[in-house]
């Protein structure tokens, strides 16, 4: 069940409208890695989750607030959105070199399509998908993904911090970026503590069907040989790597049959 508090979970209003900042920030609420990501994974995750309590807690509190966060940047974006230009204020942007220049940037979905709201898209129009999201059933690897997104998310926040001088916009992101700090550390402990208790290779239960001669040797497939580096360095499962200087074909040439010939596959 849920429940919605009108009140916003952290203050999201600008000093001022800015129409381009509006679009950018589209990118933290709707990109690959902004807040519906984040809402949907942790969400999708802590449903799936079948193990220790503390851990589907953990996903659906932190999946939770990503609701919220999601409402903060929507109702940012709305207030920078307000005054934006419509065809009668053209006359006033020919004056006005610098203001023609800022609108020039904005989103024209946001009017088109959206009413002078956010919409669930990046900036440039592309629509959030379900693809961005992880829920694997394996709590190690759903872990790690969410380091990562915390992580993305929090470096394209610290690049917006820097794109804007308005301290409205800014002490929101100060906020955003404070709780992307929690939940990398938060998931971060998590997944040490799975690794513990599961091993750090996903998933663990495979490693003696695997074949162990190619499990820890570096091949080189490129010109550099920046990788050899990491020869004889003990990997986080305790092995040492290897180094392969000229990776082999062990494959042999493959001979398949020819199609049907009534696919016309001509094959020469």
């Amino acid at each position: 069940m849920f429940k919605h508090t009108r009140k916003l979970q952290y203050n999201a209003k600008p000093d001022r409208p800015d129409p381009l900042m509006a679009r950018r920030l589209q990118e933290s609420l709707g990109g690959q890695w902004g807040e519906v990501t984040g809402m949907m994974s942790y969400l999708s995750q802590g449903w799936s989750s079948t193990g220790d309590e503390k851990y589907k807690d953990l996903l659906l509190d932190t999946g939770t607030e990503e609701i919220a966060h999601v409402e903060m940047i929507s109702t940012m974006i709305a207030y920078l959105l307000e005054g934006a230009p419509f065809s009668e204020q053209d006359a006033a942007y020919q004056k006005d070199p610098a203001l023609a220049s800022v609108m020039a940037g904005m989103d024209p979905e946001h009017a088109l399509v959206h009413g002078m709201t956010a919409s669930l898209n990046n900036p440039n129009g592309f629509g959030w998908n379900a693809g961005y999201a992880t829920s694997s059933g394996n709590l190690v690897a759903d872990m790690r993904f969410n380091v990562t997104r915390e992580s993305e998310a929090r470096l394209q926040v610290s690049r917006l911090y820097y794109m804007t001088e308005d301290e409205g916009i800014r002490d929101m992101l100060k906020f955003l970026l404070a709780r992307e700090t929690q939940h990398q550390l938060q998931f971060m402990k998590a997944q040490e503590e799975l690794e513990e208790k599961y091993g750090v290779i996903v998933p663990g239960d495979m490693k003696e069907i695997e074949h162990k001669q190619f499990s820890h040797v570096l091949m080189n497939f490129s010109d550099g040989e920046g990788s050899k580096a990491f020869e004889g360095q003990v990997a986080k499962d305790g092995e040492k790597f290897t180094y392969q200087e000229n990776p082999e074909a062990m494959g042999g040439i493959p001979k398949t049959k020819p199609a049907d010939k009534r696919l016309h596959n001509d094959q020469g």
